[in-house]
C-alpha cells in the first residue's frame, strides 16, 4: 500500500489517512446541476451532444439556430430559463476548475457551463416561483458542486484506515476535499471507545509532505 499522508495515535488506535487512487468522480453522484464542457484533450463533466457552446446556448435559450444572436445575447436569454454559471479550467502541472476564472491567461480559460433549469429548481425545492433568494442559494449549490469536482481533479480524495495492534479493524474511502475537515473527523468518530465518558486522546501526530 502507498504511504499515508497523515497518521496519528487516537484512543489507543492508529489512524492512517491515504490518497484514494480509485475514487469515483463526483459527477457520478446525484448533482443538482449539469456540467457541460468542451476540451480538445480532456473529457470533463457530464456527457452531452453539443458540438459547440453556441449550440448548447441556443437550445437552452429556446431560440432558433437560424436567428442571429451573439454569445452574450444567448447567455442572457438562457438565464431566463435556467440558472447558469461559467466554468473555467486551469491546466498547468495538474487541473483546477472554478466558476470565477484564474489569473493566468495562458493556461486557463472558460471550458463550459454548469446549469440547472428553473423548472428543475422548482421541482427540487417544491416551489412555484424561483425567488432571488432561491436563485442565489442555487448558485451556491452549483459553485459547491464545481468546488467538489475541482478537488477530485486535483487528487484531493482520501480514505482512512484504523488499526489496532497493527491489525486493520476499519476503513472507509472516497472523502473529497481537505482530509482535515472531513476524512479525519470521520475516522476519529469511527474509533471505538472503551470508556464512552472518557475524553478523546490524540498523540503522536504525523503529517507527511
Amino acid at each position: 500500500m502507498q504511504d499515508p499522508v497523515y497518521e496519528e495515535l487516537y484512543q489507543g488506535h492508529v489512524i492512517k489517512i491515504y490518497h484514494d487512487p480509485d475514487a469515483e468522480s463526483p459527477r457520478a453522484w446525484s448533482n443538482l446541476g449539469r456540467l457541460i464542457c468542451w476540451h480538445r484533450r480532456y473529457r470533463l463533466g457530464d456527457s452531452h451532444r453539443f458540438d459547440i457552446p453556441a449550440a448548447f446556448l441556443y437550445e437552452l435559450a429556446g431560440v432558433s439556430v437560424q436567428s442571429d444572436h451573439s454569445m452574450e445575447s444567448l447567455r442572457d436569454r438562457a438565464k431566463r430559463h435556467a440558472i447558469l454559471l461559467p466554468v473555467f479550467l486551469y491546466d498547468h502541472s495538474g487541473l483546477a476548475m472554478n466558476t470565477t476564472g484564474f489569473y493566468c491567461p495562458w493556461d486557463s480559460g472558460q471550458v463550459g457551463f454548469v446549469y440547472v433549469t428553473l423548472e428543475d429548481v422548482r421541482k427540487e425545492f417544491g416551489v412555484k416561483r424561483v425567488t432571488q433568494a432561491l436563485r442565489e442559494k442555487t448558485e451556491d449549490i452549483l459553485r459547491s458542486e464545481i468546488a467538489t469536482f475541482d478537488a477530485y481533479l486535483g487528487g484531493r480524495v482520501y480514505g482512512y484506515v484504523i488499526e489496532q495492534d497493527s491489525e486493520e479493524i476499519d476503513a472507509c474511502w472516497g472523502f473529497v476535499g481537505d482530509y482535515e475537515t472531513l476524512c479525519l473527523p470521520e475516522a476519529q468518530n469511527a474509533v471505538p471507545r472503551s470508556d464512552p465518558h472518557a475524553p478523546p486522546a490524540t498523540h503522536a501526530l504525523t503529517a507527511y509532505p
